[in-house]
Order: structure tokens, then C-alpha cells, then sequence
């Protein structure tokens, strides 16, 4: 059994970290040797090149195995797919996981969100507020490539998920956020970003908030994937580029709002 390395950690002098946690692909190969489904299927449900967006920020979080082996953004108790229910309907396994597989899996999950523990407490310490960015992607053309895609009236090209946080508490640094998203020159047009529509965030902003209640801000972003194909995994190098632009001029003002609350009386 290959021990590949999982998580990429990289730390600085910034109270902003952008994360992608869903962002990886590979398994372990006693993992591997179990999985019922293709390379390409378990590439449509994951997010990837979302981790090349985490450059925005000086602190990066990108996760290197799939959500397949285990799913960070889910609870502890459902952090496994074991039926298809689990998994939009999919038939993922030869045979059920081992117990002996599943808790190696469960080490993994400890283990980042240890590490990612750790990493706020500090932040926490220095800016005393903080901001995670949790950058994620969604399919819209589950009816098969070459069928419409999903309304886009429910489908934002940015959805912003903040159900998680004491959203009055955090509005400057929040607002801010999405009003700098939704100005952005994105080749030559505003990009549609709506808040809580469809996807409102996960586990992993949640448990930010339950552990950092009065110091961090953790947002969920997905993105439509109109910048690849979701089918086939094939990139729109310059849509992926302006949206990682797009997120990059967010930054000074998070950071001024940041700083104006670490700053008040």
C-alpha cells in the first residue's frame, strides 16, 4: 500500500486562508483496488482545479485524495460513502470497505482537521479575526453533456454559502466579499453571484464556526463548473484563470474589513 501524501499545508503572515478541499483525486491502492467506479467518474464529482485558486491566498489548504476515500466537508459519521445514497446514486464499491480501511480513512479526516486546528488557533492569536475561504465547484449538466443545463435562475455562476456563521456579526467582512465578486471585470462582463442558493456550506465551515465562534469567518464558494467540461474533466484555461483573478481581488478588502474589527473598541 502506497502512503502518499494527502494534505498540502502551506503557512504565512496573512489572516486569510483559501482551502480546497475537494480539490484531489487520488486514493490509496487498497482504496483503489475496491472502487467500482471509473477515474473519470470520480472526477466529475470531485472539484478539480480548485486548488490552483487557493494561490490567491498566502495560507493554503489543498487536499490531495478524493472525497471518494474520504469526504472532509461531511461529518465524522458520514465522512465514508458506503451506499449508493451516499453518493448522488452511485455504485462506488466491489465490496464494502473493510473496517480496517475505513478507520485508515477516518485517520486521514483526524488528521486535517488537527492539523487545520491548529493552523486557525494561530491565526486566531495573531489577527485575532480571520477569514477561510472554502473553495468548492458544482456540475449543472447532470442530464448528460449534451443536454440543457440546469436553470440558471437556481443556478448561480457563484454561490456564496454562508448559513453557518452569525451572518450580522461577520456582514462587513461578508458583504464586502461578495460585492467585490459580483464587480469584477470577468472578461468583460459581471459574473452572477447569489448567496445560499442551492448550496449553503458544509461541515467544514460549520465546524470553523462551532470552534472559532468569535474569531472565524468561513465562507463556502462554488462555483459552476462553466469553466470546464464536467463530462470529460477538460479545462477552459482562461475562464480558470479569470476566476482565480476574480477571487484574487477580494483580498485587500477582506483585508481592511478584517482589520477594522480587529481594530474597533
Amino acid at each position: 500500500m502506497k502512503n502518499k501524501q494527502s494534505l498540502h499545508v502551506q503557512e504565512s503572515d496573512s489572516p486569510i486562508v483559501a482551502t480546497a478541499i475537494h480539490d484531489g483525486h487520488e486514493l490509496r491502492d487498497e482504496v483503489a483496488d475496491l472502487m467500482l467506479l471509473t477515474e473519470s467518474e470520480r472526477l466529475r464529482e470531485e472539484d478539480p482545479y480548485t486548488g490552483k485558486w487557493t494561490q490567491i491566498a498566502k495560507n493554503r489548504i489543498i487536499v490531495k485524495n478524493s472525497r471518494f476515500q474520504v469526504d472532509l466537508n461531511r461529518s465524522r459519521d458520514k465522512a465514508i460513502y458506503l451506499l449508493p445514497k451516499d453518493a448522488w446514486g452511485l455504485n462506488i464499491w466491489k465490496q464494502t470497505p473493510s473496517n480496517e480501511i475505513i478507520q485508515r480513512s477516518l485517520l486521514e479526516y483526524d488528521n486535517f482537521y488537527s492539523k487545520v486546528k491548529k493552523l486557525l488557533k494561530d491565526l486566531e492569536l495573531r489577527y485575532k479575526y480571520f477569514m477561510v475561504l472554502d473553495l468548492h465547484s458544482y456540475n449543472h449538466l447532470r442530464d448528460g453533456q449534451d443536454q440543457p443545463p440546469a436553470d440558471p435562475e437556481f443556478n448561480p455562476e457563484v454561490i456564496v454559502g454562508t448559513s453557518n456563521m452569525n451572518r450580522e456579526f461577520w456582514a462587513p467582512v461578508v458583504d464586502r466579499f461578495i460585492s467585490d465578486l459580483r464587480s469584477f471585470n470577468f472578461l468583460g462582463r459581471n459574473l452572477d453571484v447569489r448567496e445560499n442558493v442551492k448550496f449553503r456550506g458544509g461541515h467544514f465551515s460549520r465546524w470553523i464556526h462551532e470552534n472559532f465562534p468569535n474569531s472565524g469567518c468561513a465562507i463556502a464558494i462554488e462555483f459552476k463548473k462553466f469553466f470546464m467540461n464536467e463530462w470529460t474533466g477538460k479545462l477552459d484555461l482562461k475562464q480558470s484563470e479569470a476566476i482565480k483573478d476574480t477571487l484574487r481581488s477580494t483580498i485587500a478588502g477582506v483585508n481592511e474589513k478584517l482589520n477594522f474589527m480587529a481594530n474597533r473598541i
